[in-house]
């Protein structure tokens, strides 16, 4: 596991000590001695299992409630740019207010505040069901609780990201950080499938209902956590200038910068397949609901298992991001032109699978490069870059996608994904004077001028 600031996966990068907290010496003594490669390391410890379990719970509901949320607004309107302006909302508020988030995240203890976020966000499940088993429901209703939940989102999840940390230690950070989305990924798998026939059988409201009651298990695992085994980092006191802190932290350090640009335009761009998918079910392969969410639970296998990988590889190198974002963006734009139905659905998983690749990578490089104390805000910043760009993207490729068909939308964004990933290693490139070189040992960045330190491709 990247231990330092990342500079080994940054090209030409001189590494800079990070600093050590009470909390990160602690965690050396209470971290159970497990190999860097174990994939399921950091379960062993008792305050993530109850996380970890209370997430996969609540996760499925969400992704329920996403499937059935898309799935309802399609069917009010019959409009993919109504399903992106539903998406935009529900990250809008990350994108204006993130780096807010993320200082409330640096100043308050965790587990109290995500108490409050999950339970905030269970009763906007239940509001919405309720409206909708009683008929009552309109797209502006959908609209609304997006919104809701997206500005609840700007305090939870920074603090969830950063209470990982709390709960492991640093020593299993990039495992439990490739776990966690593991689980998230699994959830994938299932709730889709289970909306698909909740929908079909007695509506979206049941899914909207199961969602809202699901965030009972995460706030009951956070409530039953031994806090004496928890590693706090110590709140920062308030102060002016905090965010503007966090901006300058950010800026001088471009294992952290290269990383936060290529999510920004990945998830901008290349992550709107609840428009896309709801698009080529509708448009293109005239299916239902049951399709839609056997479409989802593809891409959500392939993504299961780029997870799996992460947390057995154990290491987050820039090389990796940049080479998992160009497949990704490639095969997305491979897929927009699939000729028939099941090639267009085997694609999905290795688009799944390199996509998640991307996030992993990214998030655990950037926490693991990141001092304790700066870590709420750097997140936000992060979050705020890969969810709050949906916004932005999502109107406009739901634009592209009503106007010129599913096939060009998809395509699209797949092919401003690829210039951005391919733009970004030409940068890694130059920064560490380094230039590619192919040959029957393999491709490898080698030293443009004597005295440059070589970095291997991944």
């Amino acid at each position: 596991m990247s231990t330092g600031n990342g500079a080994s996966s940054a090209p030409g990068h001189t590494p800079t000590p990070t600093t050590r907290t009470a909390s990160d010496t602690r965690t050396a003594s209470r971290t159970p001695r497990t190999s860097r490669h174990s994939m399921f390391s950091s379960l062993r410890i008792r305050n993530y299992r109850l996380f970890a379990t209370g997430q996969a719970v609540s996760n499925t509901g969400t992704w329920m409630q996403r499937i059935a949320q898309d799935w309802l607004v399609l069917s009010l309107t019959g409009s993919a740019s109504a399903v992106g302006i539903t998406i935009a909302l529900q990250f809008l508020p990350m994108l204006v207010l993130g780096l807010y988030g993320g200082v409330l995240a640096d100043r308050l203890p965790k587990r109290p505040l995500l108490v409050a976020t999950q339970s905030l966000m269970g009763l906007t499940g239940v509001a919405l069901a309720v409206l909708t088993l009683a008929g009552h429901v309109q797209v502006w209703h959908v609209y609304l609780a997006a919104l809701l939940l997206g500005l609840i989102t700007v305090v939870d999840n920074p603090a969830r990201q950063t209470f990982v940390s709390e709960m492991v230690g640093p020593v299993q950070l990039a495992n439990a950080v490739s776990l966690n989305s593991a689980n998230f990924q699994s959830a994938r798998l299932v709730g889709p499938a289970l909306a698909g026939v909740l929908i079909t059988a007695v509506g979206s409201g049941w899914a909207f209902l199961l969602n809202g009651l699901s965030f009972a298990a995460p706030v009951a695992g956070l409530l039953l956590m031994r806090t004496a085994e928890l590693h706090p980092v110590r709140p920062q006191p308030r102060a002016k200038g905090q965010l503007r802190e966090g901006l300058r932290y950010v800026a001088g350090r471009p294992e952290l910068v290269w990383p936060i640009v290529l999510v920004g335009f990945i998830g901008t761009f290349g992550f709107n397949f609840p428009i896309w998918l709801s698009a080529f079910v509708g448009d293109v392969f005239h299916e239902g609901a049951g399709t839609y969410g056997f479409l989802n639970t593809l891409l959500a296998a392939g993504s299961l298992a780029g997870a799996l990988l992460a947390a057995r590889r154990g290491t987050s190198r820039l090389r990796l991001l940049v080479a998992a974002a160009v497949l990704f963006s490639a095969l997305e734009v491979v897929a927009a032109f699939a000729p028939g139905f099941w090639l267009f659905a085997a694609l999905l998983v290795p688009i799944g699978m390199f996509g998640l690749t991307v996030n992993v990578t990214a998030n655990a490089s950037v926490q693991t490069a990141t001092d304790p104390e700066m870590r709420g805000r750097v997140m936000a910043l992060y979050m705020m870059v890969f969810t709050g760009g949906t916004p932005l993207g999502a109107p406009v490729v739901g634009w592209v996608t009503d106007t010129y068909g599913p096939r060009v939308g998809m395509a699209a964004g797949g092919a401003v994904s690829l210039a951005a990933a391919a733009g970004i290693a030409v940068v890694l490139s130059r920064i560490g004077n380094l230039r590619l070189s192919v040959s029957r040992h393999g491709v490898t960045f080698v030293p443009s001028r004597p005295g440059t330190v070589l970095v291997k491709a991944a």
